[in-house]
């Protein structure tokens, strides 16, 4: 493995950094109270790149290679304090623009990939369904072929960017009796006939990125809008679900690297019983815990981004870096909010929206007890 960079490599992600600290600072105490969706910020981020990174330019993007892609969002994580932008960003870069690239027919790239990449259209992903979590093959959304096109019919929840999404990567089943082999994925326009955008969803952080049901009725599908063959779409989840714990964990690095420096800081100049803080063993373990969580986890997920750029695929190693960063993030939190004490507890500094934010990473791309599924499978258990 060589984690060498070189100078073009740094310099999009100081570039990145840079970015991040002029445009993405603005209003991120009150757009997380109201849980608006920053629409600017997300233009912006499109604007610089972000959303084409690992794709091709013809549409839209950058053509970065997935190490580079990492560093990147990894600079970006560290300088941008809106964790719900970053997520929502990450869910539709690997759960909805990647299944396009990688399975999608050129018809399909051109008409949601490049929108997509250039920020003029917001994505969501339709898995989950209210009976339906960590079972995600046992679905009850259905895709009846009538014709030339299909009827989808059933309820997703949970669905990231759904409020404000353009398009909706849709997930049924074309016969239950199949389980998985039945899934099949599509792609729907909003404001398809059929299509509504349920309630939203308020929840505990990442709240800049919205969440809502999606409700089928009856929904008339052309056969143009399936994502790969019928059957296909467990697949494609799996595949999809991969590239997003591989690659959505890198802003986590960037967040973990930036709260370090901030304990650190506060440490030095927080003085108590005549002191600074940072002297005394009981904050200073917590530092040295939290740098060595940073850079353990930093090597497995770039161990990750090695694997899947010099052999195509890496699933276990990408549950193991998703069970380790996101549960080391949320520890690092919370000896952050201890290190400050009562600030630590308070909006004004941040470190709970940090906590907050935090909590959701042991859930989403499947929960931390999914995680360990998946790698006991591979060890052979």
């Amino acid at each position: 493995m060589d984690y060498n960079w070189d100078t073009e490599q740094l310099k999009l992600r100081d570039a990145a950094i840079r970015f991040a600290k002029k445009e993405l600072q603005h209003d991120v105490v009150e757009m997380d109270k109201e849980s608006a969706f920053p629409r600017e910020a997300w233009k912006k981020c499109a604007d610089f790149g972000i959303q084409g990174m690992p794709f091709p330019e013809e549409y839209g993007g950058l053509g970065t290679d997935i190490m580079t892609t990492m560093l990147v969002m990894e600079g970006l994580g560290y300088a941008c304090k809106d964790g719900g932008l970053l997520f929502g960003l990450n869910a539709q870069m690997w759960s909805v623009q990647m299944p396009i690239f990688r399975f999608g027919s050129d018809e399909q790239k051109r008409k949601y990939l490049t929108p997509l990449c250039k920020g003029k259209w917001v994505g969501a992903h339709c898995m989950t369904e209210p009976d339906s979590g960590s079972d995600a093959f046992s679905l009850s959304t259905t895709a009846e072929l009538k014709g030339d096109h299909y009827v989808l019919n059933g309820v997703k929840t949970f669905v990231t960017n759904g409020p404000v999404a353009d398009c909706f990567m849709v997930y049924a089943t074309v016969d239950k009796r199949k389980r998985f082999m039945g899934v099949t994925a599509f792609l729907l326009d909003k404001g398809t006939p059929g299509l509504q955008v349920s309630r939203k969803i308020e929840k505990m952080g990442l709240r800049t990125a919205p969440f809502s049901e999606v409700v089928l009725e009856d929904c008339m599908v052309p056969v143009q809008n399936r994502l790969g063959t019928p059957g296909h779409g467990a697949a494609l989840f799996n595949d999809a679900m991969e590239w997003e714990r591989s690659c959505m964990l890198a802003c986590h690095i960037g967040e973990m690297e930036r709260q370090l420096e901030t304990c650190l800081q506060y440490s030095k100049v927080r003085k108590q019983f005549g002191k600074s803080i940072g002297q005394f063993q009981s904050v200073a373990n917590k530092l040295v815990e939290m740098k060595i969580r940073v850079e353990t986890a930093r090597l497995l997920l770039y161990k990750v981004g090695w694997m899947k750029k010099t052999h195509g695929a890496a699933p276990m190693e990408a549950a193991m870096a998703k069970l380790y960063v996101s549960e080391s993030w949320i520890k690092s939190c919370l000896d952050a909010v201890q290190i400050h004490g009562g600030y630590g507890y308070t909006m004004e500094y941040g470190l709970e929206r940090d906590l907050r934010n935090s909590i959701g990473g042991t859930l989403y791309s499947g929960t931390s007890e999914i995680q360990k599924n998946i790698i006991a499978k591979y060890l052979g258990l």
